[in-house]
């Protein structure tokens, strides 16, 4: 995890002393990016080493307890407990728990698919 911390701080360095905006902003982007993969994982830990809910990990990082199950669905950690393959529910967390306390080692992953924006309305605005 220390690794992504200094990805972190190099790419803060390198935008703020980056020449012009579209290279402070490339930067910045992945900055964005190495951040919410890090929250991710400190959301797996706490909701599995802490043995957090997942409501009270939410709240803690600030997010709704519905935001919480597909960001844990994409981690290495527990993507392969995720019962539906998008999200990570508290029967989920369980089994991983269980797992972490029986020494066992963990499922094979599946690819997470990118969280998209999918439109609420299927109609035109008028």
């Amino acid at each position: 995890m220390n690794n992504r911390f200094d990805r972190i701080r190099a790419d803060l360095a390198h935008a703020e002393a980056a020449p012009s905006a579209d290279q402070a902003l490339q930067r910045l982007r992945s900055v964005l990016t190495e951040v919410s993969l890090l929250l991710d994982e400190q959301l797996a830990r706490a909701v599995v080493d802490d043995e957090m809910s997942i409501a009270a990990a939410g709240k803690s990082a600030g997010l709704t307890e519905n935001a919480v199950g597909p960001r844990l669905a994409s981690t290495p950690r527990l993507n392969p407990y995720a019962s539906n393959g998008s999200r990570i529910t508290a029967e989920d967390i369980k089994r991983a728990r269980n797992d972490k306390h029986a020494r066992k080692p963990l499922p094979p992953a599946t690819p997470a698919e990118p969280m998209r924006f999918k439109p609420r309305r299927t109609d035109k605005p008028r």
